[in-house]
């Protein structure tokens, strides 16, 4: 691997993990890319670095520019293991450099390494760097997506290095958007951005609106964004804020997500004439088994509809356990503007599909009650009852739809 170019000075200098499938239980089947940056100055600054695996490739690729042993700065945007596991290697080589963080990232900062022997300046929004001819701008990002995040603004060659905000995990041989589409489609890259944000930025949607207006106020000159994870964007930066402020805003397709498990088959037959019904009404379903789909994935599909239902049998009174894990990762990300319902088989006295409802209570969702319950194997009278919740709870979601 070797540097690649973002402008005259500015290098990429990270790692691509082609092989990795599941970040923190987060599925990846396109891998991801650790991005880290260099920029060539009278003073030589590094920004961020790399999880600890692929500390010998970002290396052996600033070495490719410069000597390691040269740089002076060091700006550390995000603490996290996979962007500063391999500060120490950078730091024994350049002792004289000086660590550039957050108030919060230094205290997070201390409970990896030793910060005695390294030199520390702790920054704030609107506090700069002058290397020589080039000027990096602070600015504090607390809780996009960790409380010590910040972003920094290199401003004579408008780059905006954004740590994880506008990034996606995608390992691929292009660095740039441009490169990527040309490669694969805007289709493929605008699902990653989705597929990132749904599983990792959509509690953030208040705070993102008002960092992006942040940026938009302080009238920043933004020709190319450059995350922590996956392609730079250089082709058009304001289309990812157009997303992401889409996203923030609870932008969804008219469509239903059905996402479920089964264990007998009797919840899974109800699926049939639910979809029909939703189909009848005009609206596209899409149905996810959540035992045959990984957990990301279901994330995603559920934000990208309007409207949701969520299927579970009953198992010793309570939720199935597949159905119950997906809810607890779903209500940790807090989300918003959709409308949801349940549905399920029993064989005694019941008990999931009040258990759902009682979760879309904490999470704070809009709910269509009280659901659906089928005793054992659905009949085909049953079938005709699933047929209109399906048609029904659809109208509700296009009438839901309006209000965005």
């Amino acid at each position: 691997m070797k540097a690649v170019a973002l402008k005259k000075d500015v290098y990429w200098v990270g790692a691509l993990d082609w092989a990795i499938r599941d970040f923190h239980g987060y599925e990846t089947p396109r891998g991801t890319s650790y991005n880290n940056y260099l920029v060539v100055d009278d003073e030589i600054t590094l920004i961020d670095t790399v999880k600890y695996d692929f500390a010998d490739i970002t290396l052996q690729n600033i070495s490719g520019v410069v000597d390691p042993a040269r740089i002076r700065n060091v700006i550390v945007n995000h603490i996290e293991n996979d962007h500063v596991t391999s500060l120490d290697r950078i730091m024994a080589l350049a002792p004289d450099a000086t660590i550039y963080i957050t108030e919060k990232g230094k205290r997070g900062l201390e409970r990896f390494f030793d910060l005695d022997k390294w030199k520390m300046k702790v920054v704030k929004s609107g506090d700069t760097l002058t290397t020589g001819r080039k000027t990096f701008r602070f600015l504090e990002t607390p809780m996009l997506h960790w409380p010590d995040s910040m972003v920094t603004y290199l401003e004579e060659d408008k780059i905006l290095f954004t740590q994880d905000a506008f990034g996606q995990h995608i390992a691929s041989s292009g660095r740039f958007d441009d490169e990527f589409v040309a490669e694969y489609s805007d289709a493929e890259l605008d699902d990653a951005v989705t597929d990132y944000y749904a599983n990792i930025l959509m509690p953030f949607g208040t705070m993102i609106k008002a960092k992006i207006a942040e940026i938009e106020k302080l009238g920043l000159d933004i020709e190319i964004v450059a995350p922590d994870h996956g392609i730079i964007w250089r082709k058009d930066p304001g289309k990812v804020f157009r997303m992401y402020l889409d996203m923030a805003n609870g932008k969804a397709n008219l469509s239903v997500a059905i996402i479920y498990d089964t264990m007998w088959q009797s919840t899974e037959k109800m699926i049939v004439p639910i979809t029909e019904g939703i189909r009848d009404a005009g609206v596209r379903v899409k149905v996810i088994k959540l035992r045959a789909t990984p957990t990301s994935v279901a994330i995603k599909e559920f934000w990208k509809a309007r409207g949701a239902l969520i299927g579970s049998p009953t198992l010793n009174n309570i939720t199935y356990p597949s159905v119950a894990e997906y809810l607890t990762h779903l209500r940790g990300l807090r989300p918003k503007n959709r409308l949801v319902g349940a549905f399920g088989s029993y064989g005694w006295g019941g008990g999931a599909v009040k258990e759902i409802y009682d979760d879309f209570k904490r999470m704070g969702l809009d709910a269509v009650e009280p659901g659906l319950q089928i005793l054992y194997r659905p009949s085909l009278q049953d079938e005709e009852v699933c047929f209109q919740f399906g048609k029904e709870f659809a109208q509700k979601v296009i009438e839901y739809h309006q209000k965005f």
